[in-house]
């Protein structure tokens, strides 16, 4: 209300300079028009000629002196005027039509000002203004008035008396132009009204109270949904702020009022209401005191109301909401209610930090469950992969991508996935194995390398870095031996991420292995060179490849002498004698179960290409010199381990393509079987492949995959403790530890490194302090 008074009284003040310059204005026209008339006058006597036509006659001076003796107004001049001006103010209060006008008014003002007069009119128009707001407060006094109708008839008495004083400073103007100038401690009249009001009226205690329980009790009534006069409101609080009073006499009952209802409600509200619910909740109660505060609360207000909501509705419950709710919205993805959760609780302090422990704490909980339990080893890498996925987009969309989640993320990931040793990084690499293996069609190279780029987020998690390299070696071996490798881009791609990541010692193994099936390329084209040259081939003609293998990069296999047919074995020499004519001094050792082969079968429905391992082919070849075969006569001829030649039989007779059956027949190889060549066997295609039936690997070759990490690691731990001492000379036992856990990068154990210690003292690589047995030198 303040604001519009002013504006209006601006108005009025222009308003009223308008109407005073006007009436100036004409009589300053009225002279013009006379000195007009004047001039016509004196032209008459100074015209160029005379009306005779004589000659021009020069114009005579006219001398205008003051008046000798200054005049005087009335003697009851300061009276009558004063009595106008009363008349008038009484009328501009009790609302009748003034019976002089603002002109003639203003001119008094002035006059009487010019005679010595401001003050005494100054004091006599201020106990006009005393009077009448004295008389207005006595209507407040009433016992039984109704809240609401006592803060209609108070807002107003507030217009009625703003609209007065406008009208009574129009009047009086002259005197804030003049005297209220020339004495500072004067009160303008606008600023006068609002004195004697704040001291008549809301400073007067019965009115002050009710007036400030009124605003209080309307307020209370919109947060409880009803409907109110949101303008009465906001006139009686600009009337407060106006008057100077809003912080004392309204503020202070507002915020506690605030603080009380809030308290209440939010420990009420967070236990009946779901986290989702509550959250929208306090939303809704912040958007509602921004709108009061835009309608009708001083802005001076803002920062205490929005402190006490939040205090009260999230900083008192911080706790309960995010145990309450937090995980189920993580575990559900509620996108919406995580974000808005995240912008409510950084409006207080430490909200968005105990959002982000307690973000950690599920993560590292719920991965644990992904990675500790046994029995979803087959799907760890894909739900982790899924899990990460879903986490990116909550830090993203809902978090904003705060560094502090992005660290809490990453170093939760890191706490769960090694609380498993060595599991992860194994099921890692075979699930880079499964993707990269030929037959998966499910995505493009574009979608493959998206792929690859998250495996490796996870492969930074692991610390067992040593452990992947192990199995994902392995793999890479089978896939490049038997030509089960997607795309060689895509391997490619892989071999570069890691080496980007782990650095050149860690895939220059991997690498040579690729140099290997390269230069085993070149190798396989001369082979075929110098068997064009040779002639005693004898009908049996192979196409047979060969892949050099270097020991020092390659898995370690073991050593299998099997039996292989007389044409078979004569190409084998004739390779060895090939390969050290070009290499002498190097070793061959042939590794038949990584070999694969091409048959050719005639069945009575004619003849098909059985695409088999060089297992299942030394078996099938043996059914050239007879039809029916026991399982002891088989293992005789081909001199194939036991476990192997049953699993190798079983593809054979018990698969989808039976080129021989069982007799008994049945799932399992047992002993006294006999097999028999199936000469009726049909299928639809023409190249046929057997697959080999596959075993699970045991937990043996586990175990022994595991025991070469850490053999390794041992060579590495003793190496890094040789280095060590070397550069210190001298040092402790607890020093050493620390040292090493910096250079080492993987996990170990103080009591592996206590033992690595003593075999180093014992090859007297290093020994003991004779006066410190903690001391190393």
């Amino acid at each position: 209300m303040g604001d519009m008074e002013d504006t209006l009284l601006k108005k009025r003040g222009l308003k009223c300079d308008d109407e005073n310059i006007g009436v100036v204005s004409k009589k300053i026209g009225n002279i013009v028009e006379n000195m007009e008339g004047v001039q016509e006058n004196f032209s008459q006597f100074s015209p160029g000629i005379d009306f005779n036509g004589s000659r021009r006659v020069p114009a005579k001076k006219l001398v205008i002196k003051n008046f000798k003796v200054k005049p005087k107004p009335a003697e009851d001049f300061q009276t009558r005027s004063w009595d106008k001006l009363r008349n008038a103010v009484l009328a501009i209060q009790t609302s009748r039509p003034i019976s002089t006008s603002l002109e003639e008014l203003y001119q008094m003002v002035e006059n009487l000002s010019s005679m010595g007069q401001a003050e005494k009119v100054y004091n006599q128009l201020k106990g006009l203004i005393e009077k009448h707001v004295e008389e207005t407060v006595g209507q407040f006094l009433g016992e039984s008035m109704d809240k609401l109708i006592f803060m209609k008839k108070m807002n107003e008495a507030w217009s009625n008396h703003c609209q007065q004083i406008i009208m009574c400073r129009s009047i009086f103007l002259y005197l804030d132009r003049t005297y209220v100038l020339q004495h500072p401690g004067v009160l303008s009249i606008w600023d006068l009204g609002l004195d004697t009001f704040r001291k008549y009226v809301l400073t007067h205690a019965v009115v002050q109270v009710r007036t400030v329980d009124g605003i209080l009790m309307i307020i209370e009534q919109e947060r409880h949904g009803d409907m109110i006069d949101r303008s009465l409101l906001r006139s009686l609080l600009r009337m407060m702020s106006d008057l100077q009073i809003y912080a004392d006499a309204f503020e202070k009952k507002f915020l506690v009022a605030t603080e009380k209802l809030y308290s209440s409600e939010g420990e009420q509200l967070v236990k009946q209401l779901d986290t989702p619910a509550y959250l929208q909740h306090v939303d809704t109660r912040l958007r509602e005191e921004r709108e009061r505060l835009h309608y009708y609360l001083d802005t001076s207000t803002k920062w205490q109301l929005f402190h006490i909501v939040e205090k009260q509705l999230i900083a008192e419950h911080l706790a309960t909401i995010l145990s309450k709710g937090l995980d189920i919205l993580m575990e559900e993805n509620r996108i919406e209610d995580l974000k808005l959760m995240y912008n409510l609780l950084g409006r207080v302090k430490n909200g968005q930090a105990e959002l982000c422990n307690r973000m950690a704490d599920y993560v590292k909980k719920r991965g644990k469950v992904i990675v500790i339990n046994p029995e979803k080893d087959k799907t760890m890498v894909q739900e982790l992969l899924e899990f990460k996925d879903k986490l990116d987009i909550i830090l993203e969309e809902c978090f904003k991508n705060n560094e502090k989640f992005v660290t809490a993320l990453k170093d939760s990931f890191e706490a769960f996935i090694n609380q498993r040793q060595n599991k992860p990084a194994e099921m890692i690499a075979k699930f880079v194995d499964s993707k990269l293996r030929a037959g998966n069609k499910e995505s493009s190279e574009e979608e493959m390398e998206r792929l690859l780029d998250k495996i490796m987020v996870l492969f930074r998690f692991i610390h067992g870095k040593d452990v992947f390299e192990a199995f994902y070696k392995k793999d890479l071996a089978k896939r490049l031996l038997v030509g089960k490798s997607a795309s060689v881009d895509s391997e490619k791609s892989m071999l570069s991420k890691l080496k980007a990541e782990c650095g050149a010692g860690f895939t220059s193994k991997l690498e040579g292995m690729f140099k290997d099936m390269e230069l085993s390329r070149d190798i396989n084209t001369a082979f075929k060179q110098t068997l064009k040259n040779i002639q005693d081939l004898g009908d049996s003609q192979l196409d047979m490849v060969v892949n050099v293998l270097s020991i020092a990069f390659w898995p370690t296999y073991p050593l299998i002498q099997v039996i292989m047919p007389p044409f078979m074995a004569r190409y084998q020499e004739i390779f060895n004698k090939f390969y050290q004519s070009k290499y002498a001094g190097r070793r061959l050792q042939w590794q038949p179960s990584l070999g694969h082969c091409n048959l050719k079968a005639n069945f009575n429905s004619g003849s098909k290409e059985l695409q088999v391992s060089l297992y299942q082919a030394l078996c099938l070849l043996q059914f050239n010199e007879c039809n029916e075969i026991p399982l002891e006569e088989l293992k005789e001829r081909t001199n194939i381990d036991d476990e192997e030649i049953r699993r190798t039989l079983q593809s054979l007779a018990c698969g989808k393509a039976r080129v021989i059956v069982k007799n008994p027949r049945g799932k399992d190889i047992n002993d006294g079987d006999v097999f028999i060549f199936n000469k009726d066997f049909t299928n639809a295609l023409y190249k046929i492949k057997i697959n080999q039936v596959q075993i699970k690997e045991t937990k043996d070759e586990q175990k022994a995959t595991e025991e070469r990490v850490f053999q390794d690691r041992q060579y590495q731990i003793d190496a890094a403790i040789v280095r060590i001492m070397k550069m210190r000379k001298n040092l402790s036992h607890t020093l050493l530890l620390t040292e090493l856990y910096n250079q080492l990068k993987f996990p170990c154990n103080p009591p592996d490194i206590k033992k690595r210690i003593e075999s180093l003292i014992d090859r007297d690589y290093i020994q003991r302090d004779k006066s410190n047995s903690n001391q190393y030198v």
